[in-house]
């Protein structure tokens, strides 16, 4: 129950940071942010407290889920610093746009996500909207460049999630169905495969649909900054965690490959001992 508490409060903190940390936000946002973090906290709550899973996949195969929260946490706290400095700057938002800028002009190069999302924009955009998509874009993609070869890592050379236990695949791929049909096997490396696709193309898919429907959505502006941010951290977060899924679920298709290898070993071996 602590574990669960904790892991609440931290869901809670995330969603609230941008509040926290931009300035002159209404009230009514207030409240709606701080009514969005306590259903995000209570919801975390309750699915880390139950035995029985029933949404977060890899519960207890850590750390995966604590990178893709750190990554996350790590890009809205970073975005929202970057945004306050342009209002109020300190020393350390200051530092972190140097950062941002060289980062995001680094990465803005022909045809990369970071220049289509700057593309996506209106033509009316000012230049201080333009600077601060790029440098967000390109800090959000570093962040998850670096959260996805942190667990490729882990993957790779700390041979996770073996190096944890038993591996329970009820627990931790609640929304894997086994006995749908097909071989599991088959079923998991497909998936692998289409995660790992799906993920590499989203970051430019999303830019170039938001540009068709721009007749249709309003504009990213500066003018509701925490959409701002959210928008732009999920661009990046989300193809980065259906990337590492489809990492995840490959990894376990190995592992119930080698177990039936040497299953089928063991049973020629008895039979020729036999």
């Amino acid at each position: 129950m602590t574990s669960a508490v904790a892991r609440g409060l931290l869901v809670a903190i995330l969603i609230m940071t941008p509040a926290l940390v931009l300035p002159g936000l209404a009230n009514d946002s207030t409240q709606v942010v701080l009514l969005v973090a306590l259903l995000a906290a209570v919801l975390t709550f309750v699915e880390y407290n139950s035995v029985f899973p029933s949404i977060v996949e890899f519960r207890d195969a850590a750390p995966f889920n604590r990178l893709r929260f750190a990554s996350l946490f790590a890009t809205v706290f970073l975005l929202s610093a970057i945004l306050k400095g342009m209002s109020d700057p300190t020393a350390l938002t200051n530092a972190l746009t140097s950062i941002g800028t060289i980062v995001g002009n680094a990465i803005d190069f022909p045809y990369s996500p970071v220049r289509l999302v700057v593309l996506m924009l209106p033509p009316d955009a000012s230049y201080e909207t333009i600077s601060f998509v790029r440098t967000a874009a390109g800090l959000s993609y570093m962040i998850s460049l670096i959260a996805m070869t942190a667990f490729l890592i882990l993957v790779r050379v700390l041979n996770w999630p073996a190096r944890s236990g038993a591996f329970n695949v009820w627990v931790n791929l609640p929304l894997f169905d086994p006995t749908a049909g097909g071989d599991v096997l088959e079923r998991l490396q497909r998936d692998a495969r289409v995660n790992i696709a799906l993920g590499f193309l989203l970051p430019f898919l999303v830019p170039a649909v938001v540009k068709l429907g721009a007749g249709l959505l309003d504009p990213v502006t500066l003018q509701n900054p925490q959409t701002l941010i959210w928008t732009i951290a999920a661009w990046a977060f989300l193809p980065a965690s259906i990337i590492m899924r489809g990492i995840a679920m490959g990894k376990i298709a190995d592992m119930i490959e080698e177990k039936r290898k040497r299953t089928y070993a063991e049973a020629e071996s008895g039979l020729q001992t036999a």
